[in-house]
Formats: structure tokens, C-alpha cells, sequence
């Protein structure tokens, strides 16, 4: 008698399992009659599941991850392809090469060192500034002496 009840409570449960998962993922039709999710009925540009894969591969494992950040880092990665893809637009060319993806990416495979080299050019800056300030104050102490001297020599 308790194994049938087991059994019918194990098979209840996994009606309710498959009647929630169904419910969760609603499905759409568009007017094409194309079948979407609801991630891609939200707007997201890559499957939610995917990214968030991705993001638990690169985090600490105890890391929590909210569902905000999930759609925020799915749309800011769509953002991106897009700039990509703007960038390769602008080659006349019909088929798009290695070479020009590179270029394109280049900005985002190099961020560290474009930043070390905007730090350098900042340092660099601030010494010639610091140069021509020195510069600056040196020749004004020379036109007050020569002032001085002049006021000397009218009396």
C-alpha cells in the first residue's frame, strides 16, 4: 500500500514538475509563426541560460547572481555585437575577413593595455606641464629682475 502511494505521489509531483516547467516556458508566436521563448520575447540577444553558463564559469563559486544582472550582462553583450558590427559595416567589402573582425575587436581584446598607454600619455603630460610651469615661473622672476633694473637706471 505505501509503495502505491509512493508511486502515485512521485508520479503527481512529476505532473506538477512538467505543468510548471510548461508554464515557465511559455511560448510565443510571432507573426511569421516563429516559436519564442520569453527570453527572446524580453529582448535579450543571447539565450539567458548561456550567459549566465558563461558568467558562473568566470565567478568565485559563491557567488550569487541576481536576475537584473543576468538581462544587464545578456543586453550589454548584444550592445557590443552591435558596435562590432557597425565597425565591420564600414569595410566595402561584401565578405567579411579574420583581419577586419580583429580590428574591429581590437578595442575590447585590448583594454588593459589601451589604459596603461592613456595612463603613460596622462604621466607624460603632467611632466611637461610640471616643465613648462617650471619654465613659466623661471622667466617671470627674469622680466622682474630686468624690471628692476630698468627702475634703477631712470634714477
Amino acid at each position: 500500500m505505501n509503495d502505491e502511494l509512493n508511486e502515485n505521489s512521485t508520479e503527481f509531483n512529476e505532473e506538477e514538475l512538467n505543468d510548471e516547467t510548461a508554464d515557465n516556458e511559455e511560448l510565443l508566436e510571432t507573426e511569421e509563426g516563429e516559436v519564442l521563448t520569453d527570453e527572446e520575447a524580453e529582448g535579450l540577444p543571447f539565450a539567458k541560460a548561456e550567459v549566465v553558463r558563461l558568467m558562473k564559469q568566470n565567478l568565485d563559486s559563491d557567488k550569487m547572481i541576481r536576475e537584473r544582472v543576468k538581462v544587464e550582462m545578456n543586453k550589454f553583450l548584444g550592445e557590443v555585437l552591435e558596435k562590432v558590427c557597425e565597425q565591420l559595416n564600414e569595410y566595402p567589402y561584401t565578405t567579411i575577413e579574420y583581419e577586419m573582425l580583429k580590428e574591429s575587436i581590437y578595442p575590447y581584446k585590448n583594454i588593459e593595455r589601451i589604459n596603461e598607454e592613456k595612463r603613460r600619455i596622462l604621466m607624460h603630460l603632467e611632466a611637461i606641464k610640471a616643465d613648462c610651469d617650471a619654465l613659466s615661473m623661471d622667466v617671470k622672476k627674469s622680466l622682474k629682475l630686468k624690471d628692476v633694473d630698468e627702475e634703477e637706471d631712470e634714477f
